[in-house]
C-alpha cells in the first residue's frame, strides 16, 4: 500500500513538473530573446542560451526604445503603474463607500439601486465604450491620467464582494456603535473598513492585475506617447512599415511588463487567498 501510494505521489510531481515546464518554457523564451540581436532571434534555429546584450538591450529598452517609437519603456510602465494603482484604489473606496450605503442605510429603492448596479455586469465592455469615449472627449480628458482611470473605477463586482462581506458583520457590532455615539462615517471608517482589510487586499491584487492588462481603452483615448502603458507600446514596437522590427528590445519590454503585477501578487498572496477563502468567516 505504501509503494502504490509512493508511485502515485510520483505519478502527481512528475504531471506537475511538467505543468511547471510548460509554463516557464515561453518565460525563458523571452528572456533569452531579449539577450542577442534581432539577427540572432530571426536565425533558424534562434539560440537558447543567454546571449551577450542582456545588459544593453534592457538599458536601451529602459531609457531609449526602438526607433519607430522612440519611447522609453520606463515612461510607459510609469504610466501603467498610475493607471493600474488609480484603477485599484479608485475601485475600492467607490465600491466600499456604495456597498455601505446599500447594506446599512434604509432608503427608498435601495434593492433596485443595487440591482441596477449588479445588472451592468450584463453590459460587455464594448457597449459601453463608444459612449463613454464620447464623454471623455467631450470633458477634455484625452490624453490625460485621468481619462485613462476616471472610466475604469466603477465596479459592480467589487460592490457585489463588499456587500456580501458587510451582510456578514454581526448586527450588535452596529448597535454597540450606535450606543457608543460613533457616526455613522466614523463607523465606516473606525469599524468597518478596518474589519474588511482581506476582501480589500484580494480585490486589489485583481484589480491591479486588471487595470495594468488594459489594452482596449488605453488605445482609444491615448495618441500621444508620453501617455502610452505597456501594452499599447509592445503594440506600436511591432507596427511599421519603413522600419524592422527591433524584436530584442520588443522581447525585454514584455518581460518588464511582467515584473510589476508578479510583485504584487507574491507581496500580497496571504491576504488574497485569506480574502477569498475566510469572506464568510
Amino acid at each position: 500500500m505504501r509503494e502504490f501510494s509512493k508511485v502515485r505521489r510520483l505519478i502527481t510531481h512528475f504531471y506537475l513538473w511538467i505543468g511547471i515546464a510548460i509554463i516557464i518554457f515561453p518565460i525563458y523564451f523571452i528572456f533569452s530573446a531579449s539577450s542577442h540581436t534581432s539577427a540572432e532571434i530571426l536565425s533558424a534555429p534562434m539560440p537558447l542560451n543567454i546571449g551577450p546584450y542582456l545588459l544593453e538591450n534592457y538599458k536601451r529598452a529602459l531609457f531609449e526604445g526602438t526607433k519607430n517609437l522612440g519611447t522609453p519603456v520606463f515612461i510607459m510602465i510609469k504610466n501603467s503603474f498610475i493607471m493600474a494603482m488609480g484603477i485599484s484604489i479608485g475601485k475600492i473606496i467607490i465600491s466600499l463607500l456604495a456597498a455601505f450605503a446599500i447594506v446599512f442605510f434604509d432608503f427608498p429603492l435601495r434593492k433596485f439601486c443595487f440591482w441596477s448596479i449588479f445588472i451592468t455586469l450584463m453590459l460587455p465592455v464594448e457597449v459601453r465604450i463608444m459612449p463613454t469615449y464620447k464623454v471623455i472627449s467631450d470633458l477634455g480628458m484625452l490624453n490625460t491620467y485621468s481619462g485613462l482611470i476616471m472610466p475604469m473605477i466603477v465596479s459592480a463586482t467589487a460592490v457585489f464582494l463588499f456587500r456580501q462581506f458587510f451582510l456578514t458583520v454581526p448586527r450588535e457590532i452596529v448597535e454597540a456603535s450606535q450606543i457608543d455615539g460613533s457616526s455613522p462615517m466614523q463607523f465606516f471608517g473606525r469599524i468597518l473598513v478596518p474589519m474588511s482589510r482581506t476582501p480589500i487586499a484580494a480585490l486589489f491584487v485583481i484589480q491591479f492585475i486588471y487595470g495594468w492588462n488594459q489594452y482596449l481603452w488605453p488605445l482609444l483615448i491615448t495618441t500621444k506617447q508620453e501617455y502610452f502603458t505597456l501594452l499599447i507600446g509592445i503594440n506600436r514596437m511591432m507596427t511599421g512599415a519603413d522600419v524592422n522590427i527591433e524584436w530584442q528590445i520588443v522581447m525585454a519590454t514584455t518581460l518588464l511588463a511582467l515584473i510589476p503585477p508578479v510583485i504584487v501578487v507574491v507581496l500580497m498572496q496571504k491576504q488574497f487567498i485569506a480574502g477569498m477563502t475566510e469572506t464568510e468567516k
